[in-house]
């Protein structure tokens, strides 16, 4: 009897090792994928993309022909309309300017987000970052005293996200500017 309630013992404290053991051991390593897998998974990622992409310009050209507008499209999908000119020879928006706006942004829907007349004009330096891709490719399109419009498409503003305050994920949103200021930055 002592001997079965040994062998007992052993055999319990025996599974209980090997449960532990087992539990503890190191996950296996990461199978990274082939070149191949991995353009696999991107190809449908990137029609996707393409996809999103083709319905913002849509969209956006859909509005400018509501507001009977002539607006230029760049590579990167911005479309801008300089609507108050400046001398020829007023500065030019360069790369590593002091910039100085006065704004409002809004969705297509007509709602507004921002604007100078209730937090002031914006300034940054051009080439820095910091601001929507579409507002830093738009100023550099404009002399001082210029307004225009701009519309950025989702990946030229706020992406996926949204700002998580007033603009919502995935919009179109709307610059109407005027360059106040140009300043060099040796």
């Amino acid at each position: 009897m002592k001997r079965q309630k040994y062998l007992v013992s052993i055999v319990i404290l025996f599974l209980f090792w090997a449960t532990i053991a087992c539990n503890s051991e190191e996950k296996s390593p990461i199978h990274y994928k082939t070149p191949e897998q991995i353009q696999q998974l991107k190809e449908p990622l990137l029609l996707a993309n393409k996809h999103l992409v083709g319905k913002d310009k849509e969209l956006i050209e859909s509005y400018i022909q509501r507001h009977d507008w002539v607006m230029q499209m760049t590579e990167t999908g911005l479309f801008y309309e300089i609507y108050k000119s400046a001398p020829e020879n007023e500065k030019m928006v360069e790369v590593n300017d002091n910039v100085t706006i006065n704004y409002k942004v809004s969705l297509l829907d007509g709602t507004l987000c921002y604007s100078s007349d209730s937090l002031g004009n914006k300034s940054f330096t051009t080439g820095k970052g910091g601001v929507e891709l579409g507002l830093e490719e738009g100023v550099r399109l404009l002399r001082k005293g210029e307004k225009a419009r701009l519309i950025l498409p989702p990946h030229l503003a706020h992406g996926l996200l949204g700002d998580r305050n007033r603009i919502p994920p995935r919009s179109i949103i709307m610059y109407d500017i005027e360059i106040v200021d140009v300043v060099d930055i040796p």
